[in-house]
């Protein structure tokens, strides 16, 4: 029988997957915490998280602050008498909020910690050339996922994956392991390990237009991980010069072919059935494709209504 008395804190997709486990475990949840509702798409609708609408199918007590300080909220939070705080794809928390259950409060991690700390561990692990990663839950304290190790599952990258068939699996990895932390905690048997502060350790930096921009200077191997890692989501892009066109453009799916030429690196070179860049060491085909204010189109269908220059190249 569980003693447990559990607030949820997450927002999007990833969190409700662990959600839905701890309720269909029936843990007794308490409160769910998730980001306000924010304006979206033309007409800016509000638009509400995938966690609260889930939580709102489940009848479960939701909170949305904007400020995890306020007086309000720390008292609503504090009345919900939660003895767990379960943390998923939520935000940095405050000392008096993580402080608050007697069990403590602990977050899953999209990474194999102390590797990968920060915003966006999936699509680095991938743009890195990783072959494999994970899931972690862990102790929160004053610092950005540094806090106790609990439990820790692998991950095997496939060659070909990209961040959204990545993100798919952990999120379901990772939802059992925070059933099985959860068990551990509920049964007195949880064991923590501080995380080694090793040297080396690589970091999840926040993505943003800078790092997503494709070097066409780099490595055949590292561009080709590079879009797959940003791939469906935010995109890796680059700037297409053709005739009068300079547009930037995002590449959602290539594949990369080991080939000698003597073109220069940037070149494209177009067909009726392809769309490749030369780079060193051979060529970055382009399968997935989208010019600014249109959809994302494979190139068949882009060269079908788009006739690219011998001139024309990426920078």
């Amino acid at each position: 029988m569980s003693h447990l008395r559990i607030v949820f804190m997450g927002t999007p997709d990833f969190a409700v997957t662990t959600l839905k486990a701890l309720v269909d475990h029936q843990y007794n949840i308490v409160g769910v915490i998730t980001a306000p509702d924010r304006p979206a798409g033309r007409g800016r609708k509000l638009n509400e998280s995938a966690v609260k609408r889930y939580a709102k199918s489940q009848d479960l007590p939701i909170l949305q602050p904007t400020n995890l300080k306020n007086d309000d909220f720390l008292n609503q939070l504090k009345a919900l008498n939660a003895n767990l705080q379960i943390v998923v794809a939520f935000r940095m928390l405050p000392k008096v909020v993580w402080q608050m259950p007697e069990l403590g409060t602990f977050n899953l991690h999209a990474s194999l910690l102390p590797n990968y700390r920060g915003a966006a561990p999936i699509n680095w692990a991938i743009i890195n050339g990783e072959t494999k990663t994970g899931v972690s839950t862990f102790f929160i304290d004053d610092k950005i996922d540094t806090g106790d190790m609990i439990m820790q599952e692998e991950v095997i990258i496939d060659p070909e994956e990209n961040a959204g068939s990545l993100h798919d699996k952990l999120m379901v990895v990772g939802s059992q392991l925070v059933l099985s932390t959860v068990s551990s905690i509920n049964n007195k048997e949880v064991v923590t390990t501080p995380q080694n502060a090793m040297q080396g350790i690589k970091t999840a930096y926040k993505l943003n237009k800078y790092n997503c921009k494709i070097n066409w200077n780099d490595t055949l191997n590292n561009i080709y991980n590079h879009i797959r890692g940003l791939s469906p989501y935010p995109g890796a892009w680059c700037t297409l010069l053709n005739e009068d066109d300079q547009l930037d453009i995002k590449i959602y799916k290539a594949e990369k072919e080991i080939m000698f030429h003597d073109m220069k690196t940037g070149d494209i070179v177009a067909s009726k059935k392809e769309l490749k860049v030369a780079v060193d060491n051979g060529y970055i085909h382009l399968k997935e494709i989208k010019l600014p204010g249109k959809r994302t189109m494979d190139a068949k269908a882009l060269l079908n209504g788009y006739s690219f220059s011998k001139n024309a190249k990426v920078l």
